[in-house]
């Protein structure tokens, strides 16, 4: 079955690259939400694999730990796994302070690593 991620917070050139590598190496949906109201409103509605959030929203340069925090407040969301999207290790060790799993910057979209660190939640890469 299809694995279903929700990118949160990327400018358009950044979700086409997210979306591009996530399709070469995993059987995943990939959708896109602006901020926390779009994202809470998609995971809400139907089941959601994982969330993607970047550290800084494109639409307002907000900050993405904030998602991931009302993901984790959320009881009936909080189970979701979240990854940060930055490239900054003191903001990975602040998304996993309150729940999220480590995550990646954009850097390391090519990485092998990056492929391993997602298998677990997106199943088995592509040959």
């Amino acid at each position: 079955m299809k694995k279903r991620v929700l990118d949160v917070g990327n400018c358009v050139p950044d979700h086409s690259s997210i979306k591009h590598f996530l399709g070469k190496h995993f059987d995943c949906e990939v959708m896109q939400a602006d901020g926390a109201e779009d994202a809470l409103a998609a995971l809400r509605s139907g089941p959601v694999d994982l969330v993607l959030v970047n550290r800084k929203l494109d639409m307002d340069y907000s900050d993405g730990i904030e998602i991931i925090r009302q993901i984790k407040a959320d009881a009936d969301l909080a189970k979701v796994p979240a990854m940060l999207i930055t490239n900054y290790d003191e903001h990975q060790q602040a998304a996993m302070e309150i729940g999220a799993l480590r995550g990646f910057g954009k850097l390391e979209l090519a990485k092998p690593e990056t492929v391993a660190k997602l298998q677990p939640i997106l199943g088995k890469a592509k040959a």
